[in-house]
């Protein structure tokens, strides 16, 4: 079920091992080098048609540049604006949800719960017009909170269930002990299965900054302008009607790719504890 160790194969399947695994580790960063060779790449460069050879010389004023001739920092502060509060309402929301579907037991939990696990299943382009009817006849179409609202609403689903096998695998005896004690169900959830799941809701809380701040798809159908579109959507306006401002687009490529990853190995520690939690008994 699960792959052999390494160190248990062969010699000679060891040393393949050692071999092929830096060339794949290349060949997926690739295009990441790639990108990163091209925002320091002169536009003279591009115009010459020297898309893939060394730079004749490294252009590191293109990352001064996409933010003096374009609305980048309007873009990323979008993203901002977007990604945080969704972060923190989906995160809140699951918490409460799961802890209701994991604890108590009622007629239709079941059915509650599947109606969470299967909004996941839904293809994004079925939802595409209904979304921006709705949010046009509620007046939050190209808008900050709407773009903001519709991803809390779609991410609480999966958050919901990420949260709900977590709560579901604390010992029970904890939650019965508390109650016997007089503890209420409010401070049971805050004081008692919080405190235990925080791993878990950091390892959420990276997932769901990385899921919302990197979406173009709800970006794209959901905004418009400079003034509200995230990093994802205002990229495609570094371009020129007539000429296409590579160098410009891949400065600021990079620029937008920094967030996800410095928020990753802030909380590394607390993102690989959740994932591993209740692996082992």
């Amino acid at each position: 079920m699960f792959p052999r160790p390494i160190q248990t194969m062969s010699p000679t399947a060891q040393r393949t091992y050692k071999i092929v695994l830096p060339i794949m580790l290349i060949l997926w960063l690739l295009p990441l080098l790639g990108v990163a060779m091209t925002s320091v790449r002169p536009s003279g460069d591009l115009a010459a048609g020297n898309y893939f050879g060394i730079p004749s010389r490294l252009a590191f004023e293109n990352y001064a540049d996409v933010f003096r001739n374009s609305p980048l920092a309007q873009y990323l502060w979008n993203s901002f604006r977007i990604t945080i509060p969704v972060m923190i309402g989906a995160v809140a929301l699951s918490c409460l949800t799961g802890f209701a579907l994991a604890v108590y037991k009622f007629r239709l939990s079941l059915l509650v719960f599947f109606m969470f696990v299967a909004g996941n299943f839904v293809p994004f382009q079925i939802l595409m017009v209904p979304v921006r009817d709705l949010t046009v006849d509620l007046g939050l179409y190209n808008t900050i909170t709407g773009l903001a609202l519709f991803h809390i609403a779609f991410q609480t689903g999966f958050c919901t269930l990420f949260m709900r096998n977590f709560i579901k695998a604390l010992p029970r005896e904890l939650i019965e002990a508390a109650r016997v004690e007089g503890v209420t169900e409010w401070q049971i959830f805050w004081h008692i299965v919080l405190p235990l799941v925080r791993p878990a809701i950091a390892a959420l809380s990276v997932l769901v900054f990385t899921f919302i701040w990197n979406d173009y798809f709800w970006a794209m159908v959901l905004t418009t302008g400079a003034s509200t579109q995230p990093v994802t959507a205002g990229l495609n306006s570094l371009n020129g009607q007539w000429i296409a401002a590579w160098h410009l687009v891949s400065a600021g490529s990079i620029l937008a790719a920094l967030p996800p990853v410095l928020m990753f190995f802030m909380m590394q520690r607390h993102f690989i504890a959740g994932l591993t939690l209740g692996a082992v008994k």
